[in-house]
């Protein structure tokens, strides 16, 4: 069986590869763990693949505001980084939660990060380009104005936060959500100029266009995530806790990460945030709100991880994740308020 046909082209460098991208249906390649699965599943059919994975974009590197972690650079390499394992626990645990060990040492940050939804609709080989065809399962993702099969479908791992009635799948990364609670930055190069942006910011809710993940535009390319000096205060109390199906190589029905900065006997600093319950790493601002200036305390932490689910809105077979990210919320940090 062969396939649609596709040229290759090997960047010289960052400005090169953007250029060459400027066209729709081109696409930047480093790991292409799951570039690779979405081509062999249709969603998505490249008329060129840019390789950027031997260009200069795998440094990690102190700076004088916190630290940069380049685009390219391996799961493996960061997790096993010790200034990261170190300043940024949450980091390291999150992606080590991530995958089996021979995914993460081909897959990249930058890709972790853009990685799409592993909702089974999205996912399905069902999911006809044609939606009048017979077996065709409807995603708006795959074809926008098909419908959201998952609405009324198979919704037990879908969103409790921030869907619409067009789509309604969760992001699947687990590195992103510890990224977001650490307030991290995206360095974005496109054409004309390179930005930085809070990671926050970078994925989108699906609204009225559910094909778009991201605020990125076609050409843009993430050069490197910079985590912020500051976040280093929270490192003494942090965790990652997944909630899983299986043991193993598996994504999260429900994820969080949480970190403390406690100052004589007083929560000074909170950061949270969940995944496997929005289109995006979900920050738990309630969670936080509720923590700050309080005493560390089980009243505390389970008044605080009542927060966690104001907004929520499940579907027919997702009620089950409310009561999960509290439970979730407040392991969390009951484990990392008796830290030392």
């Amino acid at each position: 069986m062969r396939g649609p046909e596709f040229t290759y082209a090997r960047a010289v460098d960052v400005d090169n590869a953007v250029a060459l991208v400027q066209r729709p249906g081109c696409a930047f390649m480093a790991g292409g763990t799951d570039l690779l699965q979405l081509w062999k599943a249709g969603r998505t059919s490249p008329v060129e693949v840019v390789d950027i994975s031997h260009l200069n974009l795998d440094q990690i590197k102190q700076s004088s505001a916190g630290w940069r972690i380049g685009t390219t650079a391996r799961l493996s390499d960061v997790a096993a980084h010790a200034d990261i394992a170190r300043w940024f626990p949450l980091v390291s645990e999150s992606i080590l939660a991530t995958a089996s060990g021979q995914i993460r040492n081909m897959a990249t940050i930058g890709g972790n990060l853009l990685q799409r939804t592993r909702c089974p609709y999205f996912r399905s080989i069902g999911v006809s380009s044609d939606p009048e065809s017979p077996g065709a399962i409807s995603c708006n993702k795959h074809l926008p104005g098909s419908g959201c099969a998952a609405v009324h479908g198979d919704n037990r791992a879908a969103a409790v936060f921030g869907a619409s009635n067009r789509c309604v799948a969760t992001h699947p990364s687990d590195l992103a959500v510890s990224l977001v609670a650490l307030e991290a930055q995206v360095e974005v190069h496109s054409s004309d100029a390179t930005r930085r942006l809070p990671l926050r910011e970078l994925h989108r809710l699906p609204g009225e266009t559910p094909e778009h993940d991201t605020i990125l535009s076609p050409g843009d390319l993430i050069t490197g995530v910079l985590l912020p000096d500051d976040a280093r205060r929270f490192a003494a109390r942090s965790t990652y806790l997944k909630v899983r199906d299986r043991a193993s190589f598996e994504f999260a029905v429900i994820s969080v990460s949480a970190a403390l900065d406690i100052t004589d006997g007083v929560i000074v600093g909170a950061r949270l945030a969940a995944g496997g319950v929005a289109p995006m790493p979900w920050r738990l601002d309630a969670v936080e709100a509720a923590l700050v200036g309080r005493r560390p305390v089980e009243e505390t932490f389970r008044g605080a991880a009542a927060r966690s689910v104001d907004g929520a809105e499940p579907l027919s077979h997702n009620a089950f994740k409310i009561e999960l990210l509290r439970r979730s919320v407040l392991r969390a940090l009951t484990t990392i308020g008796g830290q030392q």
